[in-house]
């Protein structure tokens, strides 16, 4: 069964077309043996039907007992200039009147009565082939029964043609088979020869050319959508490849800075000697640092799981007005003291995880109250809507006034790292991974998060199927 596997594909066309040519030219054949053998049998059976017909008008002019006497010598008369022609006639008394010479009638051919019949075929015992018919004949006394004449032709020469004729047939056939067997394996190569050139344009690809694309235009029809759907796959591959460096270079830079922090607090703390209270407050810096390496560290391997489908959110029913008003109340001092106003409207009753929902609208309110200016308003809204499916989602949109964002950024909002002002970068407003927590929250859920700015203002709108039994 290996073996059959990797055949290649030019010899498994090569094979087929091959076959299929041969199938073809043997039925062909077989058509026109029959044909000519046909056309054979009914020039045999044309004379032979003359020469029945002929020896029928012999006998019926036979009007006495004494007139059959003259008979076989009007018989041989009549073969003459045929030769390999036969007749015999057996009398009403049974008795065989004529019989040609080096004849062998085969008994159930001379022996059946009745009108002419099928045409029989047999060697005689000097192995010459004949066929022959047999039928009555009337002869010319009155109330005598009819005699049976048995008419043969030797058809020899015609199996010795049929037999040459086969032969050259079927000689034909095979060089005809092997023939188109290799223009087969020519047309198959010619007509794979794209998928070379896909497989070496493919080869071409690395990981530090992923921007490699195959040519739609120059394959044809049948392979267009492969090549499309490769080019889809390496433009995956090439979006995934830059995110993965991205990330890896923008988690490098990230724990770069706590990590600088502490090695210089620490070399800094031990390069002379120190009072207790010098040494506590280096600890609790360096403390503040481990914390903030532990939340990164923690959210990581929360994305992590996400990205392999390792969270399985839990099942509880509560409205998503609740979670945001119990949050309202958490931000409730930090929005006074930034002078910020918080509001909220609506309804979505829903089943799914509360505590995982609750971190990914924090995250959200936290990212609003962050960049809401002085006086701002930060609005959450719950409903409950539709999808493109028509299914019913729970939604809830958070609103804050403050700068637009620029379209070139929306994209990327829920990348890792991604922040749309990299100045902020060590600011210490976080790692750049809470937007990329709720998104993976929501695809948890079998729901989503999507970001658009408004002509004053910024909108997050999550959503979450709900289930039939909690609308």
């Amino acid at each position: 069964m290996s073996l059959v596997r990797r055949q290649s594909l030019t010899l498994r066309l090569t094979l087929l077309f091959a076959a299929a040519s041969t199938v073809v030219l043997l039925i062909l054949g077989q058509i026109v043996v029959r044909s000519v053998e046909g056309h054979f049998e009914e020039q045999d059976m044309a004379e032979l039907g003359g020469k029945l017909e002929l020896t029928r008008h012999l006998l019926e002019r036979v009007r006495s007992a004494g007139e059959w006497d003259g008979l076989p010598q009007l018989l041989d008369d009549a073969l003459i200039g045929h030769h390999g022609m036969a007749i015999a006639v057996r009398g009403p008394d049974g008795r065989m009147l004529f019989a040609a010479h080096g004849v062998s009638f085969t008994p159930p051919l001379i022996e059946r009565a009745g009108p002419a019949g099928q045409p029989q075929v047999w060697r005689s015992d000097d192995n010459v082939d004949f066929r022959g018919i047999v039928g009555e004949a009337r002869t010319g006394m009155a109330n005598a029964p009819p005699a049976f004449v048995a008419v043969a032709i030797d058809i020899s020469h015609h199996r010795s043609f049929m037999d040459a004729f086969m032969r050259t047939l079927w000689l034909v056939v095979l060089a005809a088979s092997l023939a188109t067997g290799l223009l087969g394996w020519f047309v198959a190569r010619r007509g794979l020869a794209p998928l070379r050139d896909m497989r070496r344009k493919a080869a071409e690809v690395s990981a530090q050319r992923l921007d490699q694309r195959l040519s739609v235009e120059a394959v044809p029809v049948e392979l267009a959508e492969l090549a499309e759907s490769l080019n889809d796959m390496l433009a995956r591959l090439e979006e995934s490849f830059r995110r993965l460096s991205d990330f890896s270079s923008d988690l490098a830079h990230e724990l770069r800075t706590p990590v600088s922090n502490l090695m210089t607090q620490t070399q800094v703390a031990l390069s002379r000697s120190r009072t207790a209270e010098a040494y506590r407050d280096v600890l609790e810096s360096n403390a503040e640092e481990f914390e903030r390496l532990s939340r990164m560290i923690s959210d990581m391997l929360f994305l992590a799981k996400a990205d392999n489908g390792l969270i399985v959110p839990g099942r509880e029913s509560f409205d998503l007005a609740d979670e945001v008003a119990a949050l309202f109340d958490f931000y409730g001092a930090l929005a006074e003291e930034s002078g910020v106003s918080l509001r909220q409207a609506g309804s979505a009753p829903l089943v799914a995880d509360r505590l995982m929902l609750r971190r990914a609208i924090g995250n959200l309110l936290s990212n609003a109250l962050r960049y809401t200016p002085a006086g701002g308003e930060i609005v959450a809204t719950a409903r409950l809507g539709h999808d493109d499916s028509g299914a019913t989602t729970a939604r809830l949109s958070i609103e804050n006034t403050g700068e637009p964002i620029p379209p070139a950024h929306l994209a990327r909002l829920f990348d890792r790292f991604y922040r749309v002002d990299a100045a902020r970068r060590n600011s210490g407003d976080g790692a750049g991974l809470g937007l990329a927590i709720t998104r993976s929250i929501l695809r948890a859920h079998g729901g989503d998060i999507e970001g658009r700015a408004g002509a004053q203002s910024n909108v997050f709108e999550m959503w979450i199927p709900v289930l039939k039994n909690t609308v």
